[in-house]
């Protein structure tokens, strides 16, 4: 009786371990793990997450029809597929390094549902074939937002505007806009500067570079020159412009042949000559540079005169109007012909040393009413002075600009 009970007993302990045990096991398996939802992606006008999304660039040798034959489609497919896209945009202007969207099926099959093709940032073109072919091109929203900067150069001001995060193409317009006004080389480490200007964001996110310039300052020779852009003509619309009182900043002549200067002799009566060794007139104004460096001819004009002689080397003389002549010496390259019509800043040949010459320059010689005279020293005319009629509307447009401008000048 005494085995039969201890029996019982073990076996009644064996049944509820196995119970609990059971029931342990039974909990783990049925639980599962939180998971959070996958994040919609739009892209495009479409749900990513519908898609097998595959992003590329055309490559050399890529088009469009090779493309679309890489996804497995019939070749009568292809051909139906280009010959209703063709009038949509032209399939042949696709180019290297041109971004790309193929929108496949989610199954193993991976049947291309929409081709995207991105011709720039801005702008797109759909084919969706998921029912018939569909084509249609679609521009993504840009935003422009106005922002306002000043600094002290410590460098160039390439490197001034980089140290803020602005995109170098305002450097640039910003030379060509002071072209008449500042010589970018006699700027001093210190100079002050302030700009107004716009930027273009895609989507509100994706920053596309300058749009505009508003308004700008810069320190030069211890004075503000400041530069507003203006419309005389509202139906043109055509820009130049003006200094805070209004006075044209362009002028009829640029200050130098080259885009950046460096003056190594100036106009003289006396001067000791480098190669002939004697002392005589030097009438001009020597700007060294490399060889090869582009001469603009400072004002438009018709080539009067283009050749070659012992002392000046290969040279272009232009004949601005019945005052003024301009002459370029010592080229490497002449790049104009006699007769030739020459807008201001068109290149008219290239630094060299032809002639007498110790080294790769451009001598400027400059006429006034037939006389070889400083051009350095003289007052000359602006291109497009203010109309009075248009200055109470000009002044409305610039004081809120200026003002925006001098409440950084003193930073």
């Amino acid at each position: 009786m005494h085995n039969i009970h201890t029996f019982k007993k073990t076996l009644l302990l064996i049944i509820v371990f196995i119970s609990l045990v059971s029931c342990k096991q039974s909990e783990t398996v049925s639980i599962i793990p939180d998971q959070k939802p996958q994040a919609e992606i739009e892209q495009f006008g479409f749900k990513s997450n519908d898609f097998n999304v595959l992003n590329d660039t055309i490559q050399s040798g890529d088009t469009f029809g090779g493309i679309l034959e890489n996804q497995n489609l019939g070749d009568k497919q292809v051909y139906d597929i280009l010959e209703k896209v063709k009038d949509s945009f032209n399939i042949r202007t696709v180019r290297i390094g041109k971004a790309f969207t193929l929108l496949r099926s989610k199954d193993r099959y991976k049947k291309l549902q929409v081709i995207v093709y991105q011709p720039d940032r801005v702008n797109y073109y759909v084919v969706d074939l998921r029912d018939s072919v569909m084509v249609y091109k679609k521009t993504r929203p840009i935003r422009i937002r106005q922002r306002t900067i000043s600094g002290k150069l410590d460098g160039s001001l390439s490197e001034a505007l980089s140290k803020q995060g602005v995109d170098a193409a305002l450097a640039n317009k910003l030379t060509k806009v002071y072209a008449w006004s500042i010589d970018f080389f006699k700027l001093q480490k210190g100079d002050k500067f302030g700009i107004t200007f716009t930027e273009r964001y895609i989507d509100d996110t994706i920053y596309d570079g300058v749009d505009s310039l508003k308004a700008a300052f810069f320190e030069y020779k211890g004075k503000l020159i400041y530069a507003f852009p203006f419309a005389q003509n509202q139906t043109s619309g055509k820009l130049d412009y003006y200094d805070d009182q209004g006075k044209a900043l362009k002028n009829f002549f640029l200050k130098a042949p080259l885009k950046f200067v460096n003056i190594t002799s100036h106009f003289t009566l006396h001067r000791f000559h480098p190669v002939q060794l004697v002392w005589k007139a030097h009438k001009g104004t020597d700007y060294a540079a490399p060889t090869g460096t582009p001469i603009m001819t400072t004002a438009a004009g018709i080539v009067e005169q283009t050749g070659y002689t012992a002392g000046n080397g290969n040279f272009v003389k232009v004949k601005h109007d019945r005052t003024y002549s301009t002459q370029y010496l010592h080229m490497s390259k002449i790049l104009v012909r006699k007769g030739q019509r020459v807008a201001q800043g068109s290149i008219i040949g290239k630094v060299g040393s032809t002639g007498l010459a110790t080294g790769p320059h451009v001598c400027y010689r400059f006429w006034k009413n037939g006389v070889q005279v400083d051009a350095l020293k003289l007052k000359l005319p602006n291109s497009q002075p203010m109309d009075r009629k248009n200055l109470p509307r000009f002044l409305t447009q610039m004081k809120p600009l200026k003002r925006e401008l001098d409440s950084v000048a003193n930073l």
